[in-house]
């Protein structure tokens, strides 16, 4: 027939099909779920990190030094660094000749032991590992090392109330302005040592940040220049006012005696003039003033003045 369509060759393929059943729908997942190994084990990326506080952390509510990884040092943080440095070997002098071993827990530690040479070990074994330990944590930018330096060189100037007062060593002159003059650099160094090391640390946060992208700060070199100035001219303020406040004893007699020769002359043999009271005195009327001229605005008097000559 012509309506007959012959084929060559073999075109039938039920026989692929023999002993298996064929369905048009979707294979059933649970019978696939079922075949699948399952495994209880949990991915080591889906465990978080578990940081079990320390009691002092649970004391303080957090750590007290953070540890923190800063990228190299740019020009302003080298220059701090120096800075720094230069300022605790100052420090550290300083704190040797005017903080003997006599009056300290360890002198008394060493007299009970019959071992006269053990406090003079121990006073200059603090001293040396908060010098170390500073200048190691001023270069590496390591905050307990700074920590553990702070402690030292506080700890080192601890004496008993009713220790004699005296320098550690006996080149000191014998004038009394020269002696308190003398001290106030002690303590305008130690506060110094202190701002230096904590520069330190904030503008190497500052640059980390700034350089890896995670902020943008305008007028970088605006907030340098402030705090340089800052830090040179605090010192001078403080250092002034603590003069003020110790040489009280000289400048009431010196102003009463503008009106009265025998009042003042009366004033400079008071006993009370220079022990704690007249201390107290001269704290208050520094003080005093400090207040007024912060009643007056005075420092934002200055700021405008500055900020209209740049300008």
């Amino acid at each position: 027939m012509a309506d007959e369509i012959k084929t060559e060759g073999n075109n039938d393929t039920s026989h692929l099909y023999d002993g298996k059943t064929i369905r048009s729908s979707a294979p059933s997942r649970k019978k696939a779920a079922g075949r699948l190994k399952s495994s209880t084990e949990i991915p080591k990326d889906a465990i978080p990190e578990i940081h079990v506080p320390s009691w002092i952390e649970s004391f303080f509510g957090g750590p007290i030094v953070s540890s923190t990884k800063f990228l190299p040092p740019n020009n302003t943080v080298a220059t701090l660094q120096m800075a720094a440095a230069g300022v605790l070997v100052i420090l550290a002098f300083i704190t040797f000749v005017i903080t003997p071993v006599s009056g300290t827990a360890w002198f008394s530690l060493s007299n009970i032991l019959g071992i006269p040479l053990l406090g003079g070990i121990i006073h200059l074994s603090i001293l040396v590992i908060g010098s170390i330990g500073g200048l190691y944590g001023i270069f590496q930018r390591d905050q307990r090392a700074l920590l553990v330096s702070y402690v030292m060189l506080v700890l080192i100037t601890l004496r008993f109330a009713g220790s004699k007062v005296e320098f550690g060593i006996d080149l000191l002159p014998e004038n009394e302005i020269a002696q308190k003059v003398f001290l106030i650099l002690y303590a305008l160094f130690l506060v110094m040592y202190f701002e230096l090391t904590s520069g330190i640390i904030r503008f190497s946060m500052l640059d980390t940040s700034i350089r890896t992208g995670e902020v943008y700060v305008m007028g970088e070199g605006k907030i340098i220049r402030q705090y340089h100035r800052s830090v040179g001219i605090t010192p001078i303020i403080a250092g002034v006012v603590a003069l003020l406040t110790l040489l009280i004893n000289l400048i009431i007699p010196a102003i009463v005696g503008l009106f009265d020769d025998v009042a003042a002359s009366r004033l400079r043999e008071s006993v009370e003039l220079t022990s704690v009271y007249g201390v107290a005195l001269g704290t208050a009327i520094v003080f005093t003033i400090i207040a007024t001229a912060f009643a007056i605005n005075l420092p934002l008097r200055i700021q405008r003045m500055q900020e209209g000559r740049s300008n």
